[in-house]
């Protein structure tokens, strides 16, 4: 009985991915449209005990993932978005059920209004994310996923948590709104 409700629950858990609405309608932002999506990854620091991970394979698959969610936006009003990588654990296997490491993605967001000429943030907005359960994170994903695999889910994540900062500050600052 017990397995059964594991089995349940690992299955319910692994919708949390945040590439799993992606099918779905986007999120309304109002008037937005991202021109330029720009990752980098200088000074990238990999956590204790990570897999490694090249910069351009940090830099690459981030900037798939967030065009993958942004470019379903078409707004007239242009947008900008400059993103550093500032650390990364892609987790190893562990020990399971015991030690299973969970793997993270910290990045810096920067969003600039094309038409002002100017930030909308004045500082960085510092996003940091987990894998998404699931995926045999149970046990590890360290076992089950390649470190391409992890960042990839990490990246997916990461542009998920950037669309929803971007609709908290569209709420409180009204970000993406039409000009009157």
């Amino acid at each position: 009985m017990r397995w059964m409700l594991m089995v349940v629950m690992a299955v319910s858990l692994a919708a949390c991915n945040g590439a799993s609405d992606l099918k779905d309608a986007p999120v309304p932002l109002g008037n937005f449209n991202l021109v330029h999506n720009i990752v980098v990854a200088p000074k990238a620091y990999k956590g204790p005990l990570s897999r490694k991970a090249s910069e351009e394979q940090l830099t690459t698959t981030l900037q798939a993932a967030i065009a993958e969610r942004f470019d379903r936006y078409e707004g007239s009003k242009r947008y900008h978005f400059g993103v550093s990588v500032e650390g990364y654990v892609l987790a190893q296997p562990g020990v399971p059920l015991v030690l299973s490491p969970k793997s993270i993605l910290i990045i810096n967001v920067t969003v600039w209004d094309d038409a002002a000429g100017k930030k909308l943030n004045d500082e960085p907005k510092q996003i940091t994310v987990l894998e998404s359960f699931g995926s045999g994170t149970l046990v590890g994903s360290g076992y089950t996923l390649s470190a391409q695999e992890q960042l990839k889910n990490l990246s997916q994540n990461a542009a998920k948590s950037i669309e929803r900062y971007l609709v908290q500050q569209r709420d409180e600052q009204g970000w993406f709104k039409d000009d009157v």
